[in-house]
């Protein structure tokens, strides 16, 4: 019988990484003590950030149900340490328990040694303020040794997870531990033809008499000259940049034709524009300048940025918010940086910008100037994450100042905010104007986690006077994605803050498996920004996922549909960044007017199937549908074998009639009879296919 193969070489070229090995494997018998104190933070794997020698999560001594110790590892639960023993000797011994740094009742951690998949040690649940518990077990002939800290409750925020005193005494081969192999660049997409070509989503939302703000997308040699057919009465186009601006009176679907040409040819697309209730039709696309800059964003690198995004040619794919996170009102918290002091707000009760910020309406109406939109952060309590001023009990006055700086996205934070604030306020709410009754009819227990954003909300739609995109940040408690459209949330979180390690990626991604019925045009789950390209939330460095991992990243997400907030300095992007970020037939994944989110719909196994796979699925408008296939094996597992899939369980008939690359952006010859068979993956890669029966 014949098969369809299809071909996943990437052309890159792969190295172990050093910095990840423990010791050089050696044939000789020994006798030995392989210490943990002797690795690199790297071996260990952890959701956020990276595990901290001698030292908690929050840099303090190691500590331990009041006992304190010199040597060991603070690390974030899950966190994974995965060793080659090859067959060895030898036992394993070490103290394990929750730093006593974590908050009271926070943190709940198991701890498990595993040999083989098989548990051969087990702590039970740990609290904050237990004694360290004693490992001592026999590893003898134990070929993959893993060490593992599992939350239990509440993903991994507080889950400060402590490995003291590991060591290994063994004879035989010296341990080593497992690593991914070092991958170099590669580019799987060609380059955009000089021809014009408009990208981007095929439908736009804006509310009647609402500022109208669109560039339209387009790759292709510049000078392009554009036109619109049917534009609507009150808007207008500027035909040398793609800039639409004006305002819509009456509600209704407007279909216009997009053209756009250079001297080299042109080219013609169907657009519709729905004026109406609901903005965000497709999940917005932009920047977000919190996993680059964090708490050192000033309005010279917002200004960069903005500037960056335009001449970079991420708007010609649809790319259009530039929006400020935390660290640009006061913080009265953090005395030692001048910057950041002085009144938390103006005598007549307006926020006040700190001095890294000179004047917000000058800087969004400079963002604008381009054609993209600009968005900001706070915080239903009275102060941020970061401890900067936010707008609890002044609700009100912000949403109308951002309304008059000119606000187009808004993340709300929902740091500090306690329900016993309610109290303290000093402006009267009327509660039944907000749409908080409408979601206590469904879920009546959940007053205390809508109403902050219920209010917010309402101050929004009667105060800022502009389409604002609504996002919720409350780390998908409560079930957010339940009830976040009916306090007017265009997106939320479903997660905690992601970091650019692998397990914090796996993390995430298994907590979106559910989710897809809560997803669609005007309200998406929102699994947190992209961590691809130069980034490092202070200090710019690469990003710590492999090439591979960074193409699987951005493909699930816009599977997802899932806002793509990219989070790298964009100033620094190569080609390689580039090449991710700014494949059109990716994208339109992302922002098929449809909206439905991709489902899981089946795994193999790497034990019976030669390969550990995930495959995601998600229809498109069209009736196409596009196929993701994830290699998600452990880095202690060898290469993959190839994988035949019939094509029944892909689109439910026997033979597609056109296959197509999504990446490589080339068609893929079907055999007569075939199966789909998938050549092996590289580590953590993955292959996108969009399917036409």
């Amino acid at each position: 019988m014949k098969r369809l193969v299809i071909s996943l070489f990437c052309g890159g070229l792969f190295l172990m990484a050093p910095h990840c090995m423990a010791a050089a494997s050696d044939d000789h018998e020994t006798s030995s003590v392989f210490r943990f104190s002797d690795l690199s933070a790297l071996s260990i794997e952890q959701l956020w950030q990276q595990a901290e020698k001698n030292k908690s999560k929050d840099g303090k001594g190691l500590k331990i149900g009041g006992q304190s110790y010199n040597t060991g590892w603070g690390t974030m639960a899950r966190s994974t340490l995965a060793i080659n023993m090859e067959g060895s000797k030898g036992e394993l011994s070490l103290l394990v328990g929750m730093d006593d740094d974590t908050l009271p009742n926070k943190g709940h951690v198991n701890f498990k040694v595993l040999g083989d998949d098989k548990v051969l040690w087990e702590s039970s649940v740990m609290e904050t303020g237990d004694k360290a518990k004693e490992c001592k077990v026999g590893i003898d002939g134990v070929r993959v040794l893993l060490i593992v800290s599992e939350p239990v409750e509440n993903g991994y925020y507080y889950n400060h997870a402590d490995w003291i005193n590991g060591e290994i005494a063994y004879s035989g081969k010296t341990p080593e531990v497992f690593a991914l192999p070092k991958e170099e660049k590669y580019i799987l997409t060609p380059p955009a033809p000089d021809t014009p070509r408009i990208t981007g989503a095929k439908v736009y939302g804006v509310r009647p008499n609402h500022p109208f703000l669109y560039k339209i997308p387009c790759t292709g040699k510049k000078p392009l000259e554009y036109s619109v057919e049917g534009l609507p009465e009150g808007l207008k186009l500027d035909s040398e940049t793609g800039i639409i601006t004006g305002k819509i009176a009456q509600k209704g679907d407007y279909p216009v034709k997009f053209s756009a040409k250079n001297s080299l040819g042109s080219f013609e697309r169907d657009f519709t524009i729905k004026c109406g209730d609901k903005i965000a039709l497709t999940p917005p696309m932009g920047w977000n300048s919190w996993n680059c800059f964090a708490g050192s964003v000033s309005e010279k690198k917002i200004r960069t940025a903005a500037k960056a995004m335009a001449e970079s040619g991420l708007m010609d794919y649809g790319y259009g918010y530039i929006n400020i996170d935390d660290y640009w009102t006061m913080n009265p918290k953090l005395p030692y940086d001048k910057d950041l002091n002085g009144p938390e707000r103006h005598d007549d009760g307006n926020i006040n910008v700190n001095k890294r910020f000179k004047d917000m309406k000058a800087l969004f109406d400079y963002i604008h100037s381009f054609g993209l939109k600009g968005g900001i952060y706070s915080s239903p309590g009275p102060y941020t994450c970061g401890l900067c001023v936010a707008s609890f009990d002044h609700e009100f006055l912000d949403a109308k100042k951002f309304g008059e700086w000119g606000v187009d996205y808004l993340k709300y934070d929902t740091c500090t905010y306690t329900p016993d604030m309610e109290s303290s306020r000093t402006r009267k709410i009327d509660w039944d104007k907000t749409n908080l009754d409408k979601v206590l009819e469904k879920f009546p227990k959940l007053r205390t986690d809508v109403a902050p954003f219920a209010l917010m909300d309402y101050a929004l739609r009667t105060s800022a006077d502009r389409d604002i995109v609504f996002s919720l940040c409350q780390y998908g408690g409560a079930d957010v994605w339940k009830w976040g459209d009916l306090v007017g949330g265009s997106c939320w979180r479903t997660t905690g803050d992601i970091s650019d390690r692998w397990c914090c990626l796996r993390y995430i991604w298994s907590r979106q498996r559910e989710l897809y019925p809560y997803a669609g045009p005007g309200h998406w789950n929102d699994p947190d920004m992209l961590v691809i390209g130069p980034l490092g939330w202070g200090t710019v460095r690469p990003s710590r996922l492999t090439p591979s991992e960074q193409y699987t990243h951005f493909t699930l997400w816009s599977m997802l549909c899932s806002p793509l907030l990219l989070g790298c300095d964009l100033s620094q992007l190569d080609d390689f960044t580039l090449n991710i970020f700014c494949n059109h037939e990716v994208l339109e994944v992302n922002q098929d007017p449809l909206g439905n989110q991709a489902k899981m719909i089946m795994t193999t196994s790497y034990k019976s199937d030669g390969a550990a796979l995930e495959l995601w699925s998600k229809s498109m408008e069209d009736g196409s549908t596009v196929v993701g296939f994830f290699d998600v094996r452990e880095a202690y597992e060898p290469s993959a074998k190839e994988v035949r899939i019939p094509w029944q369980k892909l689109i439910g008939a026997d033979k597609p009639s056109r296959v197509r690359d999504l990446w490589r952006q080339k068609d893929v010859d079907i055999a007569e009879g075939s199966d789909c068979v998938v050549a092996p993956l590289p580590a953590h890669g993955v292959q996108l296919l969009r399917i036409w029966k």
